[in-house]
């Protein structure tokens, strides 16, 4: 196995798959991207270089500053939710052994379910017509809210719907990360502490927590770079609407894109996307430190 590892063609050979794979999924598309957000590019026209035009129209874009409102809020909303509670749910389902794995299946299994189908659901739930508002005007309720037509207030209504809806559909996700790093943990550790007399609040405060930071760095940054990507869920709940108010960067990406064939303008708005996406989970890196114990 030494002579393997100390063998370069070998290496190269087994990496070679994995480096082709890379590059055409992934690192030709970001390239191609790049380039034609400098361009004019439509069904109709091929790629004409027009330099920072499209950047330029997006900073006069009103739609595209909504949705890099909403986009933020997402971003900010999902990091703090599912950190707190899906680190909540590992902890608790770490100390219980009746019941541990229904409970883990339940809150896990939105996770892999189709979020169109989702969205859909949730749709039906919230409009105004039936669902949930039929049932408070049954219960005596007149005037039950437009869950996801109410355009009131700096973040609208709908925006906390569909983000109580996605953070319902992905705590499990995060839950699972706290979990597999909580039972690595080793037992002495946390026998020590109690043998020391710390009460498991404070267990979970000074020697669990300071052991899984590499594991809440690395959900954060899932979290963050999901919340940016968001699409499936506002598509097919709201479509963006209503007059576009519930748009984030990717519906808006895909409306320039598909809706309106301005290839060059969405390629834009991607590469503005990948940048974001790049800064926040290098800020992630940087704000959440993490050091390496042994376990």
């Amino acid at each position: 196995m030494d002579k393997m590892l100390r063998n370069k063609k070998a290496i190269a050979f087994f990496m070679l798959p994995a480096f082709l794979l890379f590059t055409l999924v992934l690192f030709v598309p970001i390239v191609q991207s790049v380039y034609y957000s400098f361009c004019e590019y439509s069904v109709l026209k091929p790629p004409k270089y027009i330099g920072l035009d499209n950047y330029k129209a997006i900073l006069s874009d009103k739609t595209f500053v909504i949705a890099l409102k909403n986009s933020m809020f997402f971003l900010v909303f999902s990091c703090v939710s599912q950190l707190i509670i899906g680190l909540f749910y590992a902890a608790l389902l770490t100390n219980i052994e009746k019941g541990r794995n229904l409970f883990k299946n339940i809150i896990y299994l939105p996770c892999v379910l189709s979020s169109a189908a989702l969205g859909l659901l949730w749709m039906f739930i919230f409009r105004s017509s039936f669902g949930l508002n039929h049932i408070l005007e049954k219960i005596g309720i007149k005037d039950p809210p437009m869950w996801l037509m109410d355009t009131k207030g700096a973040i609208i209504l709908p925006m906390w719907v569909i983000a109580f809806v996605a953070l319902w559909q992905y705590v499990g996700q995060s839950m699972m990360l706290y979990m597999a790093q909580i039972s690595g943990i080793s037992k002495s550790l946390m026998e020590a502490s109690y043998i020391d007399g710390c009460t498991k609040p404070m267990t979970f405060r000074y020697v669990t927590l300071p052991l899984i930071k590499p594991m809440v760095a690395t959900a954060m940054s899932l979290n963050a770079i999901g919340s940016l990507k968001f699409f499936d869920l506002i598509f097919n709940m709201t479509e963006g609407g209503p007059n576009h108010k519930t748009e984030v960067l990717a519906t808006h990406l895909y409306q320039q894109g598909f809706k309106f064939s301005k290839y060059g303008y969405a390629s834009a708005i991607g590469v503005v996307l990948l940048i974001l996406c790049l800064a926040v989970t290098l800020f992630i890196n940087k704000v959440v430190k993490t050091e390496q114990y042994e376990m």
